[in-house]
């Protein structure tokens, strides 16, 4: 099978080595059908998170500095910087997962109503070390960070 002629799903089965049997019970899923049909569509944006606030910040995520993920959820490392914070990346995790469910129900991520979230840390004021706010967005990948 040439490129032309592979479906999502099979790409899908190809990446992920599903066997005959899991495909079929993955495409059973009507949901499946649904997240793959937008599938393309992510795949051409990037997922942003802008640091919007930062003080304090061991890991020297200053404002300004911006953190990539593809459009289906990867952090592309090439794109980010060269040391990032533990204790931001669940917070940038948990806006993709909503950004990705936007996208499922055809919906405009870039609607998400809180788009902002900070690390864990409180910042020296609170007892702790440091602060940085992040923002998500999502853009074309043309516009994604280099």
């Amino acid at each position: 099978m040439n490129e032309r002629e592979k479906t999502p799903w099979s790409v899908l089965r190809e990446r992920l080595g599903y066997s005959d049997q899991e495909m079929e019970a993955f495409a059973q899923n009507p949901r499946n059908a649904r997240v793959l049909a937008v599938v393309p569509e992510m795949l051409s944006r990037t997922i942003v998170f802008d640091v919007i606030e930062s003080h304090g910040c061991n890991s020297r995520h200053e404002v300004g500095t911006r953190f990539a993920f593809s459009g289906d959820g990867n952090l592309l490392t090439k794109h980010c910087p060269s040391k990032v914070c533990a204790f931001l990346l669940p917070v940038m995790a948990q806006a993709v997962f909503a950004m990705h469910e936007l996208w499922y129900a055809g919906a405009d991520p870039n609607q998400l109503c809180f788009r902002r979230g900070g690390c864990y840390d409180v910042g020296v004021k609170c007892g702790g070390w440091g602060r940085v706010v992040v923002e998500a967005s999502v853009v074309d990948r043309s516009e994604a960070p280099k």
